[in-house]
């Protein structure tokens, strides 16, 4: 298992690279090192921006093979978002890297967590969070796939759609209490009654009864948090409710 200081040297010798580096022009640490210290568990986020006319995947490439020879780096995915391109990585120990680049035109804090480290960052508008009608919309297909599941006893495909509707509740109440809104950030902060409903709404066995009846209360929580989705929810609510209580 890594260590803070093996965390603390990454983050060091990652920097040395980039103010070595003449097609890096500033830089950032974000995520939860941002503004304070973390934990034993943080893993490690840094943002670059590259300059103009310098192909972001260039630098992006030769920095992935020196952290294979310095860290025995692994790389895991890449995702590009808001104009920046994002390679996370598993180094020794199990520690996540987030390393990202991005045109120095383009190049600024897209949440809240962003600490200028060097160079000069631009003004963007923060990625808001996740529309409330989008996820009660989203979180009724679910259900209904549910259901279906359980009448075909497709049972582990009715679990992973039960646990997507109560995700998606919890998500809700978390664009409601102005929480972290996405990948679960927010949900251990809810008060306790928000989560005693998604704690009923646990799959507890892979049986056509017990899916029934997690699907029932993922359904009932989501219902609590459905007002945000406005004119939706009145559209929807006594037809799903009347198709998900159908005998079989």
């Amino acid at each position: 298992m890594f260590s803070e200081d093996d965390r603390q040297r990454v983050h060091d010798r990652v920097l040395e690279w980039a103010r070595s580096d003449p097609r890096v022009v500033a830089g950032a640490v974000v995520g939860s090192l941002a503004h304070q210290p973390g934990d034993r568990w943080s893993d490690l986020d840094l943002t670059f921006a590259v300059a103009d006319g310098v192909q972001v995947h260039d630098v992006l490439d030769d920095w992935s093979a020196r952290l294979a020879v310095d860290f025995d780096a692994v790389r895991l995915f890449d995702l590009t978002s808001s104009g920046i391109t994002y390679r996370v990585f598993l180094l020794r120990g199990c520690l996540q890297f987030d390393l990202s680049f991005s045109p120095a035109a383009q190049f600024g804090a897209i949440g809240p967590n962003f600490k200028l480290l060097f160079g000069s960052a631009s003004e963007k508008p923060l990625v808001p969070p996740p529309s409330a009608e989008g996820l009660f919309g989203y979180a009724v297909h679910h259900a209904v796939r549910a259901y279906v599941c359980i009448q075909r006893a497709r049972y582990w495909q009715a679990e992973y759609w039960i646990s997507s509707i109560r995700d998606n509740a919890m998500s809700l109440a978390c664009v409601r209490l102005g929480l972290p809104a996405y990948y679960g950030r927010g949900f251990d902060a809810l008060p306790d009654d928000v989560r005693q409903r998604g704690e009923a709404a646990l799959v507890r066995s892979l049986d056509g009864p017990e899916l029934s009846r997690a699907l029932t209360c993922a359904v009932d929580a989501l219902l609590q948090e459905a007002e945000q989705a406005g004119e939706l929810r009145a559209q929807v609510e006594a037809r799903l409710r009347d198709f998900i209580r159908q005998s079989p």
